[in-house]
């Protein structure tokens, strides 16, 4: 995919939109189909059991969404400036932290946070396999040493035990993922972090508004990272955000996108000029301007997802083979943007999970596989490796990859990427009741029928 310029979370939004053939615009979607009586599947010939389409992502109301943006494009004002500022202190009050800093991306954003907090070359990060590359290939930009430590294969977080397996004495840091917009076990994580005195990032870019307790995803560790990117949800194009209640970090944040230029505390003598070597991440002001324009609209959203969700989830958990996600206790909300499932084909006459889906996208449903291999087993590590950075910084123990590889196996994730995971976008959880019962009825109809497909 990356050969072809197709991001994974362009492949996730390409597969909503041509399964189910979006169509409409806004949050309401058409009614599903009725289903039909009898039982021959799409997949054979049958009709499907949801005809309708599914909620267009991303949402634009032209009447309440364009003023803001049509006046910063006619201004010619579109660097950085009053919105963006705004945009900060709009996301800051959202998340119950007392600073943001607007970037250009997630990944960006991770960055910053890592950078600043000092990590480098001899450090180890813990993270999950189970996650987007932006998540590792962040901590490879600093120099460090990614550790990964596998999941609980029932939530689809970071398990806390693997992470207090994966400590050294070279452990610096950990980075817990919200993947899917399901928290992390925020409360385990940061036990552990102070007892071996380790600083957290959490990349919740996934997980906007998502709660532990009713306290925001984002602010347990010494800083949280969110995404704005377009299947997001809340969608920019390309957004990111870093917040903390750590002024003097968030300062050298601030430095640091902004090519190292002083600001606040990170000020060093007067008349010098820059003062670190940083770059350029700035968020620019039509992007602040289509973020606002969203933010409104975003708590509403949450919350529909969660009670779609909550109930496709009491349907799911019926059938036999499917075993939906679950969430840690004390979770209060969960963001969704993605709704998982195990699949297990033994419940399905042996189905593979690829026939699976081709059955349920036939019926109207539209999913994916989603990852489909974990990131401690891609080749870009390897490549890292053999850099001439990382060779200067680390002894040729540290950088052979086949014992990093055997020291770095999670057969939970393999097994969830390989096997197991089945995905829905978002945008789905945006439809009606009825959606959601299409949903459970297609998968216990396939699940019925599969010995139908087997013998075809």
């Amino acid at each position: 995919m990356e050969n072809r310029k197709l991001s994974r979370r362009h492949f996730i939004g390409s597969v909503s939109a041509v399964s189910a053939g979006i169509a409409t615009s806004g949050l309401a979607p058409a009614m599903g189909g009725v289903m039909t009586t009898d039982d021959k599947l799409a997949i054979l010939g049958g009709n499907p059991v949801h005809t309708g389409s599914w909620p267009k992502w991303p949402r634009w109301i032209p009447e309440t969404d364009e003023p803001q943006l049509l006046k910063v494009m006619r201004s010619g004002v579109w660097s950085r400036a009053g919105l963006a500022d705004e945009f900060e202190r709009q996301w800051a009050k959202q998340i119950g932290a007392k600073r943001c800093l607007a970037v250009v991306n997630g990944t960006g954003a991770l960055h910053i946070a890592l950078a600043q907090l000092g990590l480098g070359g001899g450090d180890e990060v813990i993270v999950t396999p189970y996650t987007f590359i932006a998540s590792v290939s962040t901590i490879l930009m600093t120099g460090a040493m990614p550790v990964f430590a596998d999941i609980d294969p029932e939530t689809f977080q970071i398990s806390p035990e693997q992470i207090e397996k994966k400590i050294t004495p070279r452990t610096r840091a950990i980075l817990p993922v919200h993947i899917l917009g399901l928290p992390a076990d925020m409360p385990r994580i940061m036990a552990i972090a102070k007892k071996h005195n380790l600083v957290v990032v959490e990349d919740a870019c996934q997980a906007w508004l998502a709660e532990i307790n009713h306290q925001k995803v984002g602010t347990f560790g010494n800083a949280g990272c969110f995404s704005f990117q377009n299947s997001k949800n809340i969608a920019i194009g390309e957004g990111g955000a870093i917040v903390s209640n750590d002024d003097e970090l968030m300062d050298r944040c601030y430095s640091f996108h902004n090519f190292g230029n002083p600001y606040g505390s990170a000020v060093g003598s007067v008349g010098v000029g820059t003062i670190m070597a940083g770059t350029k991440l700035r968020m620019a002001e039509y992007q602040a301007a289509i973020g606002l324009a969203q933010l409104p609209r975003l708590d509403a959203e949450t919350t529909l997802r969660n009670e779609n969700a909550a109930y496709l989830r009491s349907k799911l958990v019926d059938i036999p083979g499917i075993l939906p996600y679950k969430l840690y206790e004390g979770v209060t909300r969960a963001a969704y943007h993605l709704f998982p499932f195990r699949y297990k084909k033994e419940h399905f006459k042996g189905l593979s999970r690829r026939t699976f889906l081709r059955a349920l996208q036939a019926e109207g449903v539209p999913c994916s596989v989603g990852y489909t291999v974990p990131l401690n087993r891609m080749a870009y590590l390897e490549h890292t490796f053999n850099s001439k950075n990382y060779r200067k910084m680390y002894p040729a123990e540290l950088l052979d990859i086949r014992a990093y590889n055997e020291q770095n196996v999670c057969p939970e994730a393999d097994r969830i990427c390989t096997e197991e995971a089945v995905w829905f976008t978002q945008n789905m959880l945006l439809g009606s009741r009825k959606d959601m019962d299409d949903i459970a009825s297609a998968i216990d109809r396939i699940r019925k029928n599969a010995d139908k497909i087997l013998n075809k």
